[in-house]
């Protein structure tokens, strides 16, 4: 009786491995077409893009620097740019360190676009100590996103 006992317990442990389900982690994805995959790998930015990255480091000023740009944003450049707030240490799926050489406790990337490409950035950086007069921060701002991204 000890010896078909045995035998089944190895039995079960030989066949437990063998029961192990498949799960979809990404890469190819059987119920997508390919031009649905490549647009994917391959997004088509349609306008240009304010980027506000920041970091887990302390930061007085960021805070608020961060809000102010926001509000201008909102006041002056919703309807032509896209405009996203990433903690970037927190960058998991890109890399915003590496293709933009982020350093900083708070860094302003404007990335122009053409064609659905992303193409020329210009970094802006050291806002939080220009945030003591906000009417000259604000004028600074929208001039560096006009100059640099309206390429009207």
């Amino acid at each position: 009786m000890l010896k078909i006992f045995w035998s089944f317990l190895i039995l079960v442990a030989i066949a437990l491995p063998l029961h192990a389900e498949l799960y979809y982690e990404g890469g190819y994805n059987p119920n997508q077409t390919l031009q649905q995959q490549l647009a994917e790998d391959n997004p088509r930015y349609p306008r240009p893009i304010i980027f506000v990255f920041y970091d887990n480091n302390p930061c007085y000023e960021c805070p608020q620097t961060i809000e102010l740009i926001e509000n201008i944003y909102n006041k002056y450049f919703a309807d032509q740019y896209d405009f996203y707030i990433i903690n970037y240490q927190d960058d998991e799926n890109y890399n915003f360190i590496q293709n933009y050489n982020l350093s900083l406790p708070l860094e302003v990337v404007l990335q122009r676009v053409e064609d659905g490409q992303m193409t020329a950035f210009r970094k802006l950086e050291y806002l939080q100590n220009q945030i003591s007069d906000p009417v000259s921060f604000s004028e600074n701002l929208q001039y560096q996103i006009n100059s640099f991204l309206n390429t009207d």
